[in-house]
C-alpha cells in the first residue's frame, strides 16, 4: 500500500527543487505596487471628476490652491531673514503650501497639467475642455495669489529683515533672461507632474507626503520657478513696494510678461512633455481596456476632440460597483426613462411589446427624480429614502412589463441635473434603445442640465424613441418616410407592433406635385419590400408640404411614427425650435425615432443641412456585438448580451429592501430594485406555469 504522506512529501520536494531560483514555483506572486498601466486608470479616474466639475467649483478650489502659495512664499521669506539665507535651511518648510493643496485636494495649475492631458490624450474630453479647465483653475490660482499678496503686504505680516528678504526673492527672476527662465520653469513643470504621477502610484500616506515634500524641496534647491509662486512674488512688490505698472526694468509689466509669463509657458510645457513623452508612452496599449465596455470605444471623434466641449462621466469608461449591477441581465435591453411611475404606464408598456419580440428582451425602468438644488446627494440618505419610495412605486410598472414575458429590472436615479442623467445613464448601461415620454406634464420639458442640450444630444450612445402619448392606441400606425436610418428604425418598430398586436401600417411619401407620384409610389413600394411592411398601405402625398401631408394621411391614426430628418431632433425638443408642428396638431400619439449618426464638421459647427445617412454612433459599437435597434428578429443578432460583474453596494438593509445597491456622488444618487425586480419575476413566471398546468 502506497503511503499517501510519503506521495505529499515528494511532491512537496519536487516544488522545492523547481524553486531554487527564489521564485514561487507554484500560486501567484501578488505585487506590491501599481502597474504604469493602473497608474494611468486611477489618473483617468481622478481626470473624469476634475473635469466635470462646475465653474464655480473649479475656480474657488484653484483660489484655495493660490491661497496656500502665499504660504510657501511668507515662510520661504521668513526663514531666509531668520538663517541669514542659508541656502537649505531658509528652504526647509518652502513644500508646506503645496503639501496643504495636496491633502486638501484643492487645485493648482501646475498640479492639473497632468490628468486632464491624460485625459485628452485618450480622446475623452476635448482640447477645449482641457483649455476651459486650465484657464478657470489657473483664474482660481492668481487670484488667491493676488489676495495673499495683499495680505502680506498691507497686513503687517513681514517686518524686519523679513520685508528685504522677501523683496530679495521677488525681484529674483526679473534678471533672468527668457531661454533659461523658460527651461527653469520647464524643470519645474517636470518635477510637479512627476508627483503627480508617483503620487498615484503611491500605496500609502506616508511615502506620498514624502515625495511631495522632496519633490516641491527641489525646486528653491534648483532655483527653479513656479508660475502661481512667481505671480505672488510680483504683486507684493506692487503693492508692498510701489513698482511701477510699466517703463521700468521692474515694473509690473515687465514681472507679468517678462517673468510670470515665461514660467507659466515652461511650467505648461514640462507637465505636457512628462506626460506625452515618458507617462503616457510608458504604458500599454490596452492600459484602459480593463476598464472599458467590451466592444465599445467612448473615445470622440477627431471633429469633436478638437472643437467640442464634450467631457465626462459619460465618456470615461471606468465602472463603479454600483453601475456594473446594471449590466448583470443580457440581452435585448429597452431602458425606459420616467419620471412619475402612476401616470408612465403605456411607456412601458410600449416597451414591453418592443422587447418581448426577443428571446432574451429586458425593459429597464429608471425612475428619475429631479433633486432639490439645496439638497446634498453625497451621503446618500436623501437619496436612499427618495429611492425606497420611488421602488415602492414602480411596483405596477414591475407587474407591466413582466406581463409580456421579458426580464424587468428597476432602478431610480436622484438628481440635480434630470435630463443629462438620462443620456448618462444609457451610456452607462449601453441599451439597444432608449424609450421616454415627451410632454408638458414630463420633467424633461423644463429639463436643465449642466452641458449645453445639443452636446448631450448630438452624441446619442444609442437609438431614442420619444413618445407624445396620447391615450396610446397602437392598432392603426402611420409611418411618413423618405428613407434613412431614422426611417428605417420607426420601420422596425411598426413590424414589431404590427406582429404582436396585429397593427395596421400605413407608409406616406411626399412628393412635390403629381408628375413625381410615379416615383413616389415606386419608392415607397421598394421600401416597403425591404422593410418587411408589404402588407402595408401604401400613399403617396403630391401636395409638396411634408407637414400637411402628414396632417391629412394621419386622419383616423391612432399612432404616426416620425424619423428625425433634422440633425440634433432631441435638442431642438429640449429647446422649444422644432419646427414639426405636426407633433401638435395630429389628434394622435406620435413617437419621434432618432438614430446616432454621423455628422459633417459643418454640420456640427453650424448645425445645418439634413442628417447624414451612416450609421455610425456617438458610441461606437463593434458590428458583431450589436447592430443598433434591431426589434424585427432577435435571430438574426448575435448575442448583445454584456458580460458584466454584478456587485452590490453596501447599502442600509434597514432603510431599503435587502438586496438593493445603491451609490452616491455630489452629482447623483443611483439605487437598483434587484428584490423586488427578482421577486416579480418570480411571480410572473409561476402565472405562466400555472396558465401552462390548466
Amino acid at each position: 500500500m502506497t503511503d499517501p504522506t510519503q506521495s505529499d512529501d515528494d511532491s512537496m520536494r519536487e516544488v522545492v527543487e523547481r524553486s531554487r531560483s527564489g521564485a514561487p514555483a507554484v500560486g501567484e506572486a501578488v505585487r506590491d505596487r501599481f502597474s504604469s498601466d493602473e497608474v494611468f486608470q486611477r489618473i483617468i479616474a481622478a481626470a473624469d471628476e476634475e473635469v466635470t466639475s462646475g465653474s464655480r467649483e473649479l475656480f474657488f478650489s484653484g483660489l484655495a490652491a493660490g491661497l496656500a502659495i502665499t504660504i510657501t512664499f511668507m515662510l520661504y521669506a521668513s526663514l531666509t531673514a531668520a538663517t541669514d539665507s542659508h541656502p537649505i535651511l531658509s528652504v526647509l518648510l518652502y513644500p508646506l503650501g503645496f503639501i496643504y493643496i495636496i491633502i486638501g485636494g484643492y487645485q493648482l495649475y501646475t498640479e492639473n497639467t497632468l490628468p486632464p492631458v491624460a485625459l485628452t490624450l485618450e480622446r475623452l474630453a476635448s482640447l477645449p475642455t482641457l483649455l476651459r479647465h486650465w484657464t478657470i483653475v489657473l483664474a482660481g490660482n492668481f487670484v488667491g495669489g493676488g489676495i495673499g499678496a495683499a495680505v502680506l503686504s498691507y497686513g503687517g505680516v513681514f517686518t524686519g529683515d523679513t520685508v528685504d528678504a522677501a523683496r530679495y526673492i521677488s525681484e529674483g527672476g526679473f534678471g533672468v533672461p527668457f531661454v533659461p527662465l523658460f527651461f527653469k520653469a520647464a524643470m519645474a513643470g517636470l518635477v510637479v507632474a512627476g508627483v503627480v504621477w508617483v503620487g498615484f502610484a503611491s500605496t500609502d500616506s506616508v511615502s506620498r507626503m514624502l515625495v511631495v515634500y522632496l519633490a516641491f524641496l527641489a525646486i528653491p534647491l534648483g532655483d527653479l520657478f513656479h508660475v502661481v509662486v512667481s505671480f505672488t512674488e510680483v504683486l507684493y512688490l506692487f503693492f508692498q513696494h510701489g513698482i511701477p505698472l510699466y517703463g521700468a526694468e521692474i515694473s509690473l509689466f515687465s514681472g507679468l510678461v517678462g517673468f510670470v509669463l515665461p514660467v507659466l509657458l515652461g511650467n505648461t510645457i514640462g507637465g505636457v512633455v512628462l506626460v506625452t513623452l515618458v507617462n503616457y508612452f510608458q504604458t500599454s496599449e490596452e492600459r484602459l481596456e480593463e476598464a472599458r465596455f467590451e466592444g465599445v470605444s467612448r473615445r470622440l471623434t477627431v471633429p469633436e476632440w478638437v472643437f467640442g466641449r464634450a467631457a465626462g462621466r459619460s465618456y470615461v469608461p471606468i465602472l463603479d460597483a454600483t453601475e456594473a449591477t446594471l449590466f448583470a441581465g443580457e440581452g435585448y435591453r429597452v431602458m425606459v426613462p420616467i419620471t412619475n411611475p402612476r401616470t408612465d404606464g403605456p411607456i412601458v408598456d410600449l416597451a414591453a411589446r418592443l422587447a418581448s419580440d426577443h428571446d432574451d428582451g429586458v425593459v429597464h425602468i429608471v425612475h428619475v427624480v429631479q433633486a432639490p438644488e439645496r439638497m446634498s446627494l453625497s451621503t446618500g440618505d436623501a437619496g436612499r429614502r427618495i429611492a425606497d419610495v420611488s421602488g415602492e412605486g414602480m411596483a405596477n410598472l414591475r407587474s407591466t412589463a413582466a406581463d409580456y414575458d421579458v426580464e424587468v429590472s428597476t432602478s431610480t436615479v436622484v438628481s440635480h441635473r434630470s435630463f443629462e442623467e438620462v443620456f448618462n445613464m444609457a451610456r452607462r448601461t449601453r441599451p439597444d434603445a432608449v424609450l421616454m415620454g415627451w410632454g408638458d406634464d414630463q420633467l424633461w420639458s423644463a429639463a436643465r442640465a449642466e452641458r449645453p442640450i445639443d452636446e448631450l444630444t448630438n452624441q446619442l450612445p444609442c437609438d431614442f424613441l420619444i413618445l407624445n402619448e396620447r391615450d396610446l392606441d397602437t392598432s392603426r400606425i402611420l409611418i411618413p418616410t423618405s428613407g434613412g436610418p431614422d426611417s428605417d428604425l420607426s420601420a422596425e418598430v411598426a413590424k414589431v407592433l404590427a406582429d404582436a398586436t396585429g397593427a395596421e401600417v400605413t407608409l406616406l411619401h411626399v412628393v412635390d406635385g403629381p408628375g413625381n407620384r410615379g416615383r413616389g409610389e415606386a419608392f415607397l413600394a421598394n421600401w416597403a419590400a425591404e422593410h418587411d411592411l408589404d402588407d402595408a398601405e401604401l400613399v403617396v402625398d403630391d401636395g409638396g408640404d411634408v407637414e400637411d401631408g402628414i396632417c391629412r394621411a394621419a386622419a383616423g391614426k391612432t399612432l404616426v411614427i416620425i424619423g428625425a430628418t433634422e440633425k440634433g431632433l432631441l435638442s431642438r425638443l429640449v429647446s422649444n425650435s422644432l419646427h414639426l408642428d405636426v407633433i401638435h396638431e395630429v389628434d394622435a400619439s406620435v413617437l419621434l425615432t432618432e438614430r446616432p449618426s454621423s455628422r459633417s464638421l459643418r454640420e456640427r459647427l453650424f448645425g445645418s443641412g439634413r442628417r447624414a445617412a451612416t450609421v455610425t454612433g456617438g458610441v461606437e459599437r463593434e458590428s458583431n456585438r450589436s447592430e443598433g435597434t434591431d426589434v424585427q428578429s432577435a435571430a438574426d443578432r448575435g448575442d448583445g448580451g454584456i458580460e458584466g460583474t454584478s456587485s452590490q453596494g453596501d447599502g442600509d438593509s434597514d432603510d431599503a429592501d435587502a438586496g438593493d445597491s445603491g451609490g452616491a456622488s455630489d452629482d447623483a444618487f443611483i439605487a437598483d430594485h434587484d428584490d423586488a425586480d427578482e421577486e416579480i419575476t418570480e411571480d410572473a413566471a409561476g402565472e405562466r406555469d400555472g396558465d401552462d398546468g390548466r
